[in-house]
């Protein structure tokens, strides 16, 4: 987590439920206004992405579930 992240929820934890609940709806508009479909992505999650993606990772839809035993996986 970043420090200025650790930061701001520190602060919300001082809060009374009520502004605690004021600051999470405010929060979520600035993220649906910023991202509107969740498609964006942080420099950490596209690291994880390309890590993912350089594994060896295996599409589903690339799998012939009815015949499992032919698949080479090495």
């Amino acid at each position: 987590m970043a420090p200025q992240v650790k930061q701001i929820a520190d602060m919300l934890e001082m809060l009374p439920q009520q502004e605690q609940e004021f600051a999470f709806e405010f929060i979520k508009r600035l993220v649906k206004a910023w991202d509107p479909d969740y498609t964006k992505v942080t420099p950490q999650e596209a690291k994880e992405l390309e890590e993912a993606e350089n594994s060896g990772y295996i599409d589903a839809d690339e799998i012939d579930w009815d015949n499992l035993d032919k698949m080479n996986l090495d």
